[in-house]
């Protein structure tokens, strides 16, 4: 996809890209380091700038902090979440970031970077989940990544698209250190992600599947689980609710609902523009306890430019 020229200029290769110029983004007014930073909240920056492409690509990212709590070893543990949107130009058939100025086609992105922490017991839990969502396709996904590590060890997921005239798939490379799961290299039905959904979600309630259909669970979840990564029959429904424990006003709530793996995951967005995620909930049938994300804090900044021993007022910004 080629965007216009004057939308181009905007599209900022986050976490070290081309040696160029950076386009313009939105103010940030630092004080001195440690003190309150003037970053620009998603809501009104998405006012003044009500349309895909100029709240989009201008040269930052949305950042969103979530207070979590994680179910896991049949307890609630506390931890917190991150979800990081930002679009990139990426290149289809490599399937990575177009980082040089070697003039192949690219087509653009809403990259989801899903982070989350929590401890239980004695050692710590970490999970990122990288989606990348086809702009031109209202966030279809192209590529998704995911890396569960502990202290007994590290699982690791990639699923590439592969389209072909005879067939829609994945590429799965699966690494992980359990013996039953081993090293797998294999091809999975092209299903929807429910990892995907997430960025679909950003493009409106309406590019939110509904009714009967096929989805690949969470790739956390399936770690977690220790299920087989392939598509399961699931239900899925979206609707206006209010929710007190995300917001005081109405919002767009997704749910959907795995009947085999006995998993239900509700998804509340904004329901206007830019459908911001305010949070969301997983379930597990037989079990009491609730895995839930409740935002706290949402900013727009080039976090990538902002690793210096004196950058800590960004993370006190987002409530880390």
């Amino acid at each position: 996809m080629r965007l216009p020229l004057s939308f181009s200029l905007f599209l900022v290769l986050a976490c070290g890209g081309r040696d160029e110029t950076p386009p313009p983004r939105p103010p940030v007014v630092e004080e001195t380091a440690g003190e309150t930073l003037d970053l620009p909240d998603p809501v009104d920056f998405a006012a003044r700038h009500p349309s895909f492409e100029r709240y989009w690509y201008q040269g930052a990212a949305e950042l969103s902090r979530f207070r979590l709590e994680q179910q896991r070893y049949g307890a609630p543990r506390e931890g917190h979440a991150v979800l990081v949107f930002v679009t990139e130009p990426f290149l289809p058939d490599a399937q990575v970031k177009h980082e040089l100025d070697d003039g192949q086609a690219d087509v653009g992105v809403l990259k989801l970077n899903a982070y989350r922490r929590f401890d239980t017991g004695i050692y710590p839990y970490t999970v990122m989940t990288s989606v990348f969502g086809q702009v031109e396709e209202r966030g279809a996904a192209l590529k998704a990544t995911s890396t569960v590590t502990e202290w007994c060890g590290q699982a690791f997921t990639q699923l590439n698209r592969r389209r072909g005239d005879d067939a829609d798939e994945w590429a799965l490379a699966l690494r992980s250190y359990f013996q039953a799961e081993g090293d797998q290299d294999r091809r999975v039905s092209g299903a929807m992600l429910e990892d995907g959904l997430f960025v679909r979600g950003r493009f409106g309630a309406e590019q939110l599947p509904t009714g009967e259909l096929e989805l690949i669970p969470a790739l956390h979840y399936l770690r977690f689980r220790h299920q087989e990564l392939r598509p399961y029959r699931a239900t899925a429904r979206v609707e206006r609710a209010r929710e007190e424990a995300f917001s005081d006003a109405e919002l767009t709530r997704y749910e959907v609902s795995y009947p085999e793996l006995g998993r239900t995951l509700t998804v509340y967005f904004e329901p206007a523009f830019p459908f911001d995620v305010r949070g969301w909930e997983e379930r597990q049938a037989g079990e009491e306890g609730v895995t839930r994300a409740v935002r706290t804090h949402a900013i727009l900044t080039d976090y990538w430019a902002h690793n210096g021993p004196d950058d800590g007022a960004y993370r006190d910004a987002l409530g880390l």
